[in-house]
């Protein structure tokens, strides 16, 4: 299972089949998961221990430019989210690799 690119769908026919979950099940648990990081990261930063933490970014209005023509257009200010791993899965994936 080794891809560039991995789609929510992906993840759920995953569970599914290490768990034996049926295909629904296994739906349901990434769309609850999904919507309780969700709703904590709206209250406040989210820390799930030994997986990482999640923040809400407040990003700026700024002048951003196309590349292609130059031309230059407003960025308007926007929320973003913020993903750092834990310790623990960053020193897991630097034995990964050495």
């Amino acid at each position: 299972m080794h891809k560039n690119s991995f789609k929510k769908i992906d993840l759920i026919k995953h569970i599914a089949n290490k768990s034996g979950f049926s295909f629904n099940y296994s739906k349901k648990l990434v769309n609850d998961l999904l919507k309780i990081i969700l709703f904590n990261i709206k209250v406040d930063d989210f820390n799930l221990k030994g997986i990482g933490s999640f923040k809400i970014l407040h990003k700026k209005e700024r002048y951003g430019r196309n590349p292609k023509t130059k031309q230059k257009f407003l960025i308007t200010a926007r929320k973003t989210i913020s993903f750092t791993a834990s310790k623990k899965i960053t020193d897991k994936i630097s034995n990964i690799y050495e």
